[in-house]
């Protein structure tokens, strides 16, 4: 299954393409089939990945590459063991306060290791891996990004794949990454909150919510949103026996919350 639908197409309309900072007229992917790999472990058994999209990189190694107009296609593998503020990020298309503030926003380390010491995940895989929040071509994703972190999930032995997008722009770039992962055997869950953009790509499976970009994961520093969103999603991994997108309950939830006083 091709990974973008029409290719030609998109790579034609994106050489016309001028290239601003506002995305005015950039010509998303749209596709129309989408690859379906079964989870063949229950979560308290699997080795989870996570990959985000917020720039991060290792505070003094190279940050991502902003400026070129096909964007930067390298990736970062970064140890569960650097904190918090051994981290930076080269944002674009997103407000990286809230990932500054608490990362668990963008990236929820700290709370994917609460799943794991409470046995509601087999474990949290010892690396996380960060792309760019700003990839415009989409074909140089699918033909060398994609399969690039395909391989990288499948020599770590990961059982499901969860991915977090921070910017518009890279909503589209890890739903791209998402089917290759899933054509290559290993169940994903993509957390978005612009159903309508990641309508457009289809990726395997869709959780979203009524959410900010760069807080994607949750509301900085409110550690029961964030898990209401995680909750979910992993959860939402396992039942889901066809391609599709749920819309998450967190805002439903969050209302409730409010009204009784209790935030």
């Amino acid at each position: 299954m091709e990974l973008i639908e029409k290719k030609n197409d998109f790579a034609s309309r994106f050489s016309r393409w001028n290239a601003n900072e506002e995305l005015r007229g950039y010509p998303y992917v749209e596709n129309i089939h989408t690859p379906f790999t079964p989870v063949r472990r229950a979560l308290p058994m699997l080795n989870l990945a996570l990959v985000t999209s917020a720039g991060a990189y290792i505070d003094g190694t190279d940050a991502f590459d902003l400026e070129s107009k096909d964007g930067d296609l390298s990736y970062r593998e970064i140890p569960v063991e650097v904190e918090a503020e051994d981290l930076r990020y080269a944002a674009k298309g997103y407000d990286p306060k809230a990932v500054t503030d608490d990362r668990n926003a963008q990236i929820p380390i700290d709370r994917l290791l609460e799943y794991q010491a409470n046995g509601v995940i087999g474990g949290l895989n010892n690396v996380w891996w960060s792309i760019s929040s700003h990839i415009p071509n989409a074909e140089r994703v699918a033909a060398e990004l994609a399969p690039a972190i395909a391989d990288r999930l499948a020599r770590y032995d990961i059982h499901a794949a969860l991915f977090i997008p921070a910017s518009p722009l890279c909503h589209q770039t890890l739903g791209i990454i998402a089917r290759c992962v899933e054509a290559a055997g290993i169940p994903t869950m993509l957390v978005s909150v612009d159903a309508r953009l990641t309508d457009k790509v289809r990726p395997p499976r869709t959780a979203y919510y009524n959410g900010e970009f760069g807080s994607v994961a949750g509301k900085p520093n409110w550690r029961e949103y964030q898990m209401r969103v995680l909750d979910e999603s992993l959860r939402w991994t396992e039942t889901f026996d066809q391609p599709g997108s749920r819309k998450l309950a967190v805002d439903l939830e969050t209302s409730v919350e409010a009204a009784r006083g209790e935030r």
